[in-house]
């Protein structure tokens, strides 16, 4: 099993920055792909970012590019989201995920581990 725990959220004005940190423990030596998703309430979890064990693959959703950095430091088993130039609608609550089936992928499905959320909200 691989338990995996957020932080970094809070509150920001429009403009400006938070970085998100994902720890995780227990097994983690079966993760391959970590990502970030997002959830507004009573919607669907939405794909932010992923990066591959390496570093080598990093994709983010349309909507982030070029304001979010995802990065990861596997020697503290952690991933984390830089969120710079953060607006309005980026608020909901940010997850971090795990998948452990060695591909990189944008689908929430296909992640095996999930921590427990932080919030993010952004005012105007």
């Amino acid at each position: 099993q691989v338990q995996l725990v957020e932080s970094g959220g809070g509150l920001v004005q429009a403009g400006g920055s938070l970085r998100l940190s994902c720890a995780a423990s227990g097994r983690t030596f079966n993760i391959y792909t970590m990502g970030w998703f997002r959830q507004d309430p009573g919607k669907e979890r939405k794909f932010v970012a992923t990066i591959s064990r390496s570093g080598g693959r990093i994709y983010y959703a349309d909507s982030v590019k070029g304001r979010f950095t995802i990065s990861r430091d596997n020697a503290k088993n952690t991933v984390y989201l830089q969120m710079n130039s953060l607006k309005p609608e980026d608020t909901a609550v940010y997850y971090c995920a795990a998948e452990t089936s060695a591909i990189v992928t944008t689908e929430p499905t296909k992640y095996d581990y999930w921590g427990q959320g932080t919030q993010v909200t952004v005012s105007s």
